[in-house]
């Protein structure tokens, strides 16, 4: 039996810290909707503009797609120390299904982790049935959430704008990710907190789109001695293109008019941008935590340090989003009283994994020192176990030996 918060209705909202807010000093989340500061970079860093810079965008997505991928699952702790899978939780189906009618559980994570790592903070909606169980999970949108601290108690309260006026909503009835941030509770969105380093890779991605979708630069200059009329000049060029552009470059010239062809080099800035475009790349990468291999920045990778990489991403990148997630997922969505038997947690094998060589030498050691048995080895490669399969023993040990059991 599963016990749930008892809980009444929000009272009316007590005197909050924020400052009334006017168009004459609009809130945070109104700038940013709008990218009404921009970067000295000339050009407005919102959400949406961020993610068409391929590098915010494959480290949102190595984010957010990794905590959708991961499977997350509520255990129910046994008196022997043994872990179960609490299928029978209300909770479970919810993170591990369907978060409602119309989403998968994988996707409701991916886009709340998502709206994290953009705005600052994922809202979702828990509706309840009347026995105060949790029957759905419905994403806000993050322009649509304003979170509050009461000036009493430091109480979160979140102000939901629904288009038809505004009301408050329980804060046990809000499962909230958010980004890191000074105060804790409201999340600060690192689009808005790095825009200059985001702008500065938005500005190079599109003097880059110009550059070549002009032609780049001429290869070289054709000069003649005194001064052309318009239509020679025109007559000359169209020459001149018609014989060695295209399919027919790299042929022998002929100039009329004791003409000259003079190539043209590049300079060092120019030669310097595609270093300057890396760096703007790694700006990113810190941003969001992402070692640089995640946004396809090879540059120091080696095919030896691929699964030490990946242990990375998973330490320095990955952990800390999926303890906001089992946290919220703690205090939201299981009772107190329950608490001390069930929790969630999400299952990271999978980033783990090396090779199979490397898989198999360690299951064999594994299997050896009776950590673990044949048949749970066989689970944790999808295979089905086999009959005797599920025995501790040392399979190294000889005939004469002492094969010990468990």
């Amino acid at each position: 039996m599963f016990r749930l918060f008892s809980r009444q209705q929000p009272e009316a909202p007590a005197p909050v810290a924020d400052e009334v807010r006017s168009l004459a000093s609009p809130e945070d989340w109104l700038l940013d909707l709008f990218g009404a500061v921009p970067a000295q970079a000339g050009v407005s860093v919102t959400p949406a503009t961020a993610m068409r810079s391929t590098a915010v965008r494959a480290a949102v997505e190595a984010i957010a797609e990794a905590i959708g991928g991961l499977p997350l699952h509520v255990y129910q702790r046994g008196e022997d120390g043994a872990r179960d899978r609490a299928t029978d939780h209300p909770a479970y189906a919810l993170l591990h299904d369907d978060a409602n009618d119309w989403t998968p559980a994988s996707s409701f994570r991916e886009q709340l982790t998502r709206d994290a790592l953009l705005h600052g903070n994922g809202y979702a909606f828990i509706n309840r049935d009347r026995d105060g169980l949790p029957r759905e999970l419905i994403r806000l949108r993050p322009d649509a959430v304003t979170v509050e601290l009461d000036t009493l108690t430091s109480e979160p309260r979140y102000r939901l704008n629904d288009g038809s006026g505004q009301r408050y909503l329980d804060r046990r009835d809000v499962l909230h990710i958010a980004a890191p941030s000074v105060d804790g509770v409201k999340g600060a969105s690192p689009v808005q907190q790095c825009r200059e380093a985001i702008a500065l890779n938005i500005v190079m991605e599109r003097h880059a789109a110009r550059l070549f979708g002009r032609g780049a630069r001429p290869s070289g200059i054709l000069r003649f001695p005194g001064k052309l009329g318009a239509e020679t000049a025109k007559r000359i060029k169209a020459s001149w293109q018609a014989a060695h552009a295209g399919e027919n470059s790299g042929g022998t010239a002929v100039l009329e008019e004791d003409g000259q062809f003079q190539a043209l080099t590049l300079s060092s800035v120019d030669a310097q941008f595609l270093e300057l475009w890396q760096h703007s790349i790694l700006e990113i990468a810190r941003i969001f935590r992402v070692p640089p291999h995640m946004l396809f920045e090879l540059g120091r990778a080696t095919w030896g340090n691929a699964a030490e990489m990946g242990a990375t991403f998973l330490r320095f990148t990955l952990d800390r989003w999926l303890k906001a997630w089992q946290g919220e997922i703690r205090l939201k969505l299981i009772a107190p009283d329950d608490r001390a038997r069930f929790y969630a947690e999400f299952l990271v094998d999978d980033l783990l994994r090396s090779d199979l060589a490397a898989r198999a030498d360690a299951y064999g050691k594994l299997i050896a020192a009776r950590i673990l048995n044949p048949n749970e080895v066989r689970a944790m490669e999808n295979r089905a176990p086999y009959a005797g399969g599920d025995k501790f023993q040392n399979p190294n040990t000889t005939a004469g030996g002492a094969a010990n059991a468990a």
